[in-house]
């Protein structure tokens, strides 16, 4: 066991790669370090980044043993952040050292931040004063440090001007700590006028927060109800209480909008964490969590696995959002995680949702968590009229995908003056290009799935593996020009729909891969919100939570595209989808009006949204899982085996199945080929292990793996506990 004391000999180090336990290192003399240190190992050739952990040293001969090279000046990472490293990777099956490895993603931020050279203000005054010079010692007045270059812009002179009045001694040098990433917030700063459910739904927040404690709250909320208003108290709570406070949030890169208003909120915007953040600034925000000096963060799922000092509050914004999933190397959900990390911590969790997931309506149904309601728009703006259109009754006109009803709508929107957004959950031009003399379809060469034209860029493209092409004007398999098709719609071809119907309005398409990235979508993003467009035809990422007060029609180009798979989840997120794009619709209290294109008029879902009955689709959805074993009513994990032959794959999934051990509460399904049983060249195989919510799910499937075939040339298993694909 690994003690505070500086004569420790030995200890444990997590490295990060796939280490199934810490590997045990010298500690040199005079070398001090404790569980949580972060240090630098050899391993094999390389110098890595570890983390001494907790528990025993392995009894090994002292002579054998490599030394810790370096203990980072760095704060070491707590009991609980090691406890959540744990607890993710026995309950996902995880390499603990994969898990670590995600929390040391920021390896310059190990060592401080360097001190900045600056100026300050001495007793001795200049031998003449120029007005350049009165303007300096004027600003620097009070005795604050400086740097050169900011003085100088500060007071409006060049660089030489400092220089002479610190050759004079007028300025003496001195090291200035680094700049925060950002300013503090200050709870008190633009407290809001809340309405009369946001102030019940916020004292409850508040009350949570004084608790001290591990709770959970569901701040269940319609679209427009102010719940981001809501859980902002929770935060302010938890700031006067000298806490931390991390906001996750499923799209972080394109909620400019988010940051602002917190900007609002606080007086000041809070640090960013996401794949787009420059290493610099991930380095910096890194250190300042763990320092303390970040108070808040913003962030993506993997924010998760920042070292905060005192951290208080969890918020998961749109807790129902598929985005929070990952789904390579380490497979967890940010929102369970997040969870378990309150619990770990001993403190409040805030999941705000216009539409929750099953699983947390259960949970609050159950006790296990609060539940806050808001069930009325902010200023009493009313939601839109919802309808569907029969699409067998009202078709769209030939080689066209809206129907008469919605163009008729999409007219008077126009005469209006408003904004009118059309939603399709498919990128690019079209699904599927084929020929029309010879029926060649262009399929990605190494993923069982068509390649999705783009016309925008003129490539085929495929959305599983990256690879991509130059759409041919000839066939490749006949040779016959002019003849290639492009079937079933995609954002790109509504669009081209609609500037045919409506020449002279301002159209956008907004799709997460659209030229320029994400900042060019943040510009849009913040276009339509302007005004600056008539008419927005987007992908999923238009229904996250953005603001569009021009907006008063949307229209749903497909609402049964979701519906058109195996997923047990289907329903569910058809329902959260349509319901939260159609929430874009109304929120400033304009009449609107959303309208869904469907073949199924009669579904429960599409009942469910047009009615505005959340209440009877969640009562059935339930009673249908219950009734199934399905979760959160009993427990489900996949097992993927890939491999580069599809015979490899398909004999040791097999060999798996055959060492499944016997259990009354758990049985497996499978193996069968994946619904994408090509991706990248590799060939793939699911399991499915269904089982009683209190099985062994974990143990279950590490007997599994144990008494199966032993991994040999290409074969791969990944284990997804709780899946959210079916893929």
């Amino acid at each position: 066991m690994i003690e505070d004391s500086p004569f420790v000999t030995a200890a444990p180090v997590l490295v990060p790669m796939p280490a199934e336990r810490p590997y045990t290192y010298a500690v040199p003399p005079g070398m001090r370090v404790v569980p949580g240190s972060i240090v630098r190992v050899p391993l094999g050739p390389r110098q890595v980044a570890g983390i001494v952990w907790d528990g025993a040293v392995e009894a090994v001969d002292a002579k054998k043993l490599r030394p810790i090279e370096e203990v980072f000046d760095c704060p070491p990472i707590d009991r609980a952040m090691r406890r959540f490293v744990d607890w993710i990777a026995h309950y996902t099956l995880s390499a603990p050292g994969m898990v670590a490895r995600m929390l040391l993603r920021a390896p310059e931020a190990f060592d401080p931040e360097p001190w900045i050279e600056g100026l300050q203000r001495t007793l001795a005054e200049p031998d003449r004063l120029t007005d350049a010079r009165r303007r300096v010692l004027e600003t620097a007045e009070g005795g604050l440090a400086w740097t050169r270059s900011g003085l100088a812009h500060a007071a409006g002179v060049s660089s030489t001007v400092i220089d002479g009045l610190r050759a004079q001694g007028v300025f003496e040098t001195v090291m200035i700590p680094p700049r925060p990433v950002v300013a503090a917030p200050d709870p008190g700063h633009g407290e809001p006028e809340l309405m009369p459910d946001q102030r019940v739904a916020a004292d409850k927040l508040r009350a949570a927060i004084a608790t001290d404690t591990f709770n959970v709250t569901l701040l269940d909320g319609v679209t427009g109800s102010g719940k981001t208003e809501v859980y902002f108290e929770a935060v302010a709570a938890a700031l006067d209480k000298g806490r931390q406070v991390l906001i996750l949030l499923p799209e972080i890169a394109l909620t400019h909008a988010f940051l602002e208003r917190f900007q609002d909120r606080f007086g000041a915007k809070p640090a960013e964490w996401h794949s787009d953040l420059p290493p610099r600034m991930r380095e910096r925000v890194w250190r300042q969590v763990a320092e303390g000096g970040v108070r808040v963060v913003a962030g993506a799922r993997s924010a998760l696995f920042l070292p905060f000092k005192q951290l208080g509050l969890i918020v998961v914004d749109e807790e129902h959002d598929p985005a929070y999933k990952q789904e390579d190397r380490v497979f967890y959900n940010a929102r369970d995680m997040a969870v378990v990390r309150g619990h770990i911590g001993g403190f409040p969790v805030v999941l705000a949702s216009a539409t929750p997931s099953v699983e947390s309506r259960v949970n609050a149904s159950q006790g296990r968590y609060d539940r806050a309601v808001l069930s009325s728009r902010f200023a009493e703006a009313a939601l839109p009229d919802l309808k569907s259109i029969d699409m067998r009754r009202s078709p769209p006109a030939r080689g066209g995908f809206l129907s008469p009803v919605l163009l008729e709508q999409m007219q008077r929107t126009l005469e209006r003056k408003e904004q009118s957004l059309l939603f399709l959950n498919r990128r690019g031009y079209a699904p599927l290009t084929l020929c029309r003399v010879c029926g060649h379809r262009f399929g990605c060469p190494v993923c069982s799935a068509w390649l999705v034209e783009h016309r925008f860029r003129g490539q085929l493209v495929c959305h599983h593996c990256g690879h991509n092409e130059r759409r041919p004007e000839a066939c490749p398999e006949c040779g016959t020009l002019d003849h290639l098709v492009a079937c079933g719609p995609g954002v790109e071809r509504i669009a081209e729909e609609v500037v045919a119907h409506f020449p002279d309005a301002r159209t956008i398409v907004l799709s997460s891969d659209l030229l320029g990235g994400v900042r060019r979508l943040r510009l849009e993003l913040e276009a339509v919100a302007n005004g600056e467009a008539d008419i927005v035809i987007g992908t999923q990422l238009v229904a996250k939570g953005h603001n569009f007060p021009g907006m008063t029609l949307v229209g749903v180009v497909d609402a049964d595209l979701g519906l058109a798979n195996g997923d047990p989840r289907a329903a569910e997120r058809t329902f959260q989808l349509l319901s939260q794009v159609t929430g874009r619709a109304g929120r400033t209290g304009k009449k609107s009006l959303g309208l869904l294109q469907t073949y199924q008029p009669d579904h429960p879902v599409m009942r469910a949204i047009v009615s505005g009955d959340s209440e009877a689709f969640y009562e059935r959805e339930i009673a249908e899982r219950e009734r199934a074993g399905l979760p959160p009513f009993g427990r489900l994990a996949g097992i993927i085996v890939s491999a580069a032959t599809r015979g490899e794959a398909e004999s040791h999934a097999r060999g798996l199945r055959r060492a499944a051990p016997t259990a009354s509460d758990l049985f497996v399904l499978g193996p069968a080929e994946a619904p994408l049983s090509l991706i990248g060249g590799r060939h793939r195989f699911r399991l499915l292990v269904q089982g009683e919510r209190r099985a062994d799910m974990q143990g279950f499937i590490r007997a599994m793996l144990a008494e199966g075939p032993k991994l040999r040339g290409s074969v791969r298993v990944q284990v997804d506990i709780d899946p959210q694909s079916f893929l």
